[in-house]
């Protein structure tokens, strides 16, 4: 069984100074806006980041469970890590035997969505989905949350992946524990000592809050093809930060060379 990486979302208060912070840093394009999230009282988009993406949701009503998610954070920020496993029923079996509740799923033809409940998962909200249909498996399948053409946004001469994603918490050993124990992924440390999960084509690690804010989704590695030149356009908009790291959308996002 492999479970991999598919989808990072993010909460604005506002979506377009988001989407074109993205698009102007990382020159990709938008590839889908689903109109079925105004069900939740939300408007998103999603742009490709190799075969993966970027999410970004943002409130267009009061009192949505995005708005709330704002408040409790400070702002915008990460919100989801979304995986694609190849097999959903074992995962479920998994889900139930740790004692997590699922707090959303739903299923089509081709797709089967389990959001599970952050305070059962801590960090972040985790989700395992499972695509299936003709092409299910290959690392760039299709993935109905993005749409049918998805490839239409992927700029694989500027972007190539998403890496890995930095969830920040009180206790991040303990976190990192449980997020492992609830995916059935491997568990060890990076070469910073930072406790960390493998997906079979990213990584998530675990690290104290230090930015004044609660646990959450801080960040996400990106793998780019000219590391300089991205770093270039980042600066040109405000983006860079004194860290060395880029910053949209209140997540920080480190560039990796492809």
């Amino acid at each position: 069984m492999w479970i991999r990486l598919r989808q990072i979302a993010l909460v604005a208060q506002s979506l377009a100074p988001v989407v074109d912070d993205l698009r102007a840093t990382f020159g990709v394009e938008v590839c889908f806006s689903d109109p079925g999230v105004a069900t939740f009282g939300l408007e998103n988009a999603l742009l490709p980041f190799g075969n993966q993406f970027v999410e970004i949701v943002a409130p267009v009503q009061e009192g949505t469970a995005g708005g709330r998610y704002l408040e409790r954070r400070g702002g915008d920020g990460g919100y989801m890590v979304i995986t694609q496993c190849d097999d959903h029923a074992p995962r479920r079996s998994r889900v139930a035997e740790v004692g997590v509740r699922i707090a959303y799923q739903f299923s089509t033809h081709e797709y089967h969505c389990m959001q599970l409940h952050p305070k059962d998962t801590g960090g972040s909200f985790l989700e395992i989905d499972e695509q299936t249909g003709p092409g299910a498996h290959d690392v760039d399948g299709p993935w109905e949350p993005a749409g049918p053409d998805w490839k239409r946004g992927q700029r694989l001469e500027f972007v190539r992946a998403i890496a890995a994603a930095e969830v920040q918490a009180d206790d991040p050993a303990e976190l990192a524990a449980r997020w492992a124990a609830i995916t059935g992924s491997p568990l060890s440390t990076d070469a910073s000592g930072r406790p960390t999960v493998a997906f079979d084509n990213a990584a998530v690690r675990f690290v104290p809050c230090t930015d004044g804010r609660p646990e959450g989704l801080g960040g996400i590695d990106v793998a780019v093809v000219d590391v300089a030149a991205v770093r270039s356009r980042a600066e040109a908009r405000g983006l860079l930060g004194a860290d060395g790291l880029v910053h949209i959308g209140g997540m920080r996002i480190a560039l990796v060379s492809a």
